[in-house]
């Protein structure tokens, strides 16, 4: 008497049978079995991430550049979202640029600051680019390309960022089209907000929650966010006695460390 499929058995139990196989079976051989396999294969395991598991796998053996190499291979060019891995090289970044035309939504990640500097320079082959999430710098060189080059673009993610009137000009000049901002964590001035919320008239979501540099929501930032219609704002801080001091204090390290990332930028070129 026949038994059941392969193919037939519950998602999870293939899952389940498909995480015990070896890491290159799963990457080159599993994959290409039939569609529910396949499927199968990119399912989030119990225990750990793919990403996760393909690290652990290799270590020292697969650099990162390797890596994205190997996973962008997989997808064929049909990649639409990318989070690049911490460290990202300039090598791993241009291959994604290269391989990824379809793509929808970059995550640059949270410790790949020298790598935002020279992001610009490829923004123009995403040209279905939605949603980015930067990190804390670059934001006034990336934005502009992103509006030249990127016509579908509505979501900007940049949480715990420094957000002075130069970002905040780049955002409202270079996206006017800008549906979704998300800066929960992010340190600016009232006056920086202001600027956001009188060029930006197409938000419909905007997070400011838990930034730093200004007193809350007044009556005049309600009113100019009137036309958003979900705005949240919840637990900022301000502290009269040194509000002033701290956000001045924060640009200029800020503008410090985009000057070495620049110098450092220009020797890796």
């Amino acid at each position: 008497m026949e038994g059941q499929k392969w193919e037939e058995l519950n998602m999870d139990i293939l899952v389940n049978v498909l995480r015990r196989v070896g890491m290159e079976s799963l990457l080159l051989d599993v994959p290409y079995v039939c569609k529910s396999w396949y499927k199968a294969s990119r399912e989030p395991h119990p225990d750990r991430g793919f990403a996760e598991r393909l690290a652990m796998t290799y270590q020292e053996n697969l650099s990162v550049t390797a890596s994205v190499k190997l996973i962008l291979n997989r997808s064929c060019g049909h990649a639409t979202i990318i989070k690049l891995p911490n460290y990202c090289t300039e090598e791993a970044l241009e291959y994604v640029a290269n391989q990824c035309p379809r793509l929808k939504v970059l995550d640059v990640g949270d410790f790949n600051m020298s790598i935002e500097a020279i992001i610009p320079q490829f923004i123009s082959k995403w040209k279905s680019l939605e949603m980015m999430r930067l990190g804390k710098f670059h934001m006034k060189e990336v934005l502009p390309e992103i509006g030249l080059h990127c016509n579908n673009f509505i979501w900007l993610s940049a949480p715990e960022t420094y957000i002075g009137k130069d970002e905040a000009a780049a955002i409202v000049t270079s996206l006017p089209q800008l549906k979704y901002l998300d800066l929960h964590g992010a340190s600016f001035e009232k006056e920086t907000l202001v600027m956001i919320l009188q060029g930006c008239k197409q938000l419909v979501h905007l997070d400011i929650r838990d930034c730093w540099g200004f007193h809350g929501v007044d009556a005049e930032i309600l009113k100019l966010a009137s036309h958003i219609p979900a705005f949240m704002w919840e637990g900022s801080i301000g502290i009269p006695e040194i509000e002033s001091s701290y956000v001045h204090d924060l640009k200029l390290d800020h503008e410090l460390f985009c000057d070495q990332i620049n110098h450092r930028t220009a020797f890796m070129i």
